[in-house]
């Protein structure tokens, strides 16, 4: 056993001894894996700077399968610096990513500045059963008050609001270029129309936000914004067979993306419903409705009649991906209520798979029984952290979504699955939880993405 012991004695017997490792580390024996590459190092190190490079990776991430973080960063920033001086831009990048997630510096965060108020995430993300799984470290939403006429009333509390976000984000030391604050389709539209407004909007964003340290996106269409969602919502090696939908407040944004080839420029297909769960309950509240068996009569009605005189024509005329994708990922209030209340012991899944028979039954409890939809059994969660987390999501659902809320957002779940299951492909419906800072994740993706695609094109080094 000692003579197994010794250093190697070639630089082909050290990959062998290097190369060894890495099956090692892949039969979950990683702690056997560090001392063969200790034999490999010496003759890497005098003979080979790139197998040298490549030896410190892989002992950094033996360091990091036994839960040794700083050994693990040590070793790997030696890999990093080594793939630098070589230029191997994309393996020092890799490398470089795997040093901030296990440091915990890999967060990136999104601000939203809407009409009604101001939407802030601070999380990591990771691949996750064919979805992006997104740890959340903080999220929360600031509104703006009651609707007002004059806009401009507006700007002082989506100033405040926004340095509030700002203030949330310098707490995890996260860089500039890892934050993302958009102005989004709904603000943009209404600050259009009033070029006062808009005017006055961009100059205290330039006082918060001086010298461009932090991106303001005022670009964003309802399109955009869809294209965003499907980036973050569904991961690459499922745009083939997967299309995006969000029912939200004022619409309901669909699409998807084509990609011949992984060097092929994408292409985007969306399309916009112009209905949403706030503007179904405000139509239905206009026609003088009070008490709450009258709403939820009218509402059927209204929602009936919706779907079958636009929203089905709608539907046949867009993209043809809409009907013949096999899975729908689903976001918004309404889906994410079905799977709050329906399925709490699902508390702790980024992705929930949902069915016809889903949204029925949340149609109906949400028409007869409202009570029991809000507040089901949790005494089959043995967890006491999941059913904390159970407890907590059921909370926010009572806190932000009224009954009649409740109600439409459940009418309007059922006929929209219904009409994209009849008679097309769509075989499967699935909630992406957290959907709604979706866009984020898509951001991110999209410029990382970008910048780390144009710094390789140049062939220089990816670090950041």
């Amino acid at each position: 056993m000692s003579v197994l012991a010794q250093p190697a004695n070639n630089l082909t017997q050290a990959i062998h001894f290097l190369k060894l490792a890495g099956t090692l580390r892949a039969v979950d024996k990683s702690e056997e894996s560090i001392p063969l590459i200790g034999r490999a190092l010496p003759v890497l190190r005098a003979q080979s700077p790139y197998w040298s490079a490549v030896a410190y990776e892989v002992l950094g991430l033996a360091y990091d399968d036994i839960h040794k973080p700083d050994e693990a960063v040590h070793y790997l920033e030696i890999a990093r610096s080594r793939y630098g001086r070589l230029k191997y831009v994309a393996s020092g990048w890799a490398v470089n990513e795997v040093i901030r997630n296990i440091a915990g510096k890999n967060l990136y965060a999104g601000i939203q500045l809407g009409a009604d108020g101001v939407r802030v995430a601070i999380f990591k993300t990771r691949y996750e059963s064919d979805f992006y799984e997104k740890n959340i470290r903080s999220s929360f939403y600031i509104p703006n008050g009651e609707p007002v006429a004059d806009l401009s009333a507006r700007l002082p509390m989506t100033r405040n609001a926004l340095e509030t976000g700002l203030d949330s984000i310098r707490r995890y030391n996260i860089p500039n270029e890892r934050i993302f604050v958009v102005l989004s389709s709904d603000l943009r539209e209404r600050y259009n129309s009033s070029p006062a407004g808009r005017q006055l909007l961009d100059k205290q964003l330039a006082q918060l936000v001086p010298d461009n340290r932090v991106r303001i996106d005022t670009t964003l269409t309802a399109q955009r914004e869809a294209e965003l969602f499907t980036i973050g919502a569904v991961p690459r090696k499922s745009w083939a067979t997967t299309s995006a939908l969000n029912i939200g407040a004022d619409a309901t944004t669909a699409g998807y993306i084509n990609q011949t080839n992984p060097m092929a420029p994408r292409q985007f297909y969306g399309t916009t419903f112009n209905m949403g769960i706030n503007k179904l309950v405000e139509q239905v509240t206009e026609q003088k409705m009070t008490g709450m068996i009258a709403f939820r009569r009218e509402a059927e009605k209204l929602v009936q009649s919706i779907t079958d005189s636009t929203f089905v024509p709608w539907l046949r005329q867009a993209p043809p991906g809409l009907r013949t994708r096999r899975v729908v990922a689903v976001g918004g209030e309404a889906v994410n209520a079905l799977v709050t209340c329906l399925y709490p012991e699902k508390a702790g899944a980024t992705a929930v798979p949902i069915t016809t028979l889903d949204a029925s039954r949340f149609r109906q409890l949400a028409l007869t029984n409202y009570a029991q939809l809000l507040r089901p059994d949790l005494s089959n969660i043995a967890d006491p952290v999941l059913k904390a987390k159970a407890e907590s999501q059921l909370r926010i659902i009572r806190e932000t979504m009224n009954e009649r809320q409740t109600v439409a957002a459940a009418l309007w779940l059922d006929a929209v699955v219904k009409a994209y299951t009849v008679g097309y492909g769509v075989r499967q419906f699935v909630f992406i939880r957290d959907a709604n800072i979706g866009w984020v994740t898509g951001k991110f993706l999209e410029t990382i993405n970008h910048e780390y695609e144009s710094t390789i094109a140049k062939g220089e080094f990816y670090t950041r």
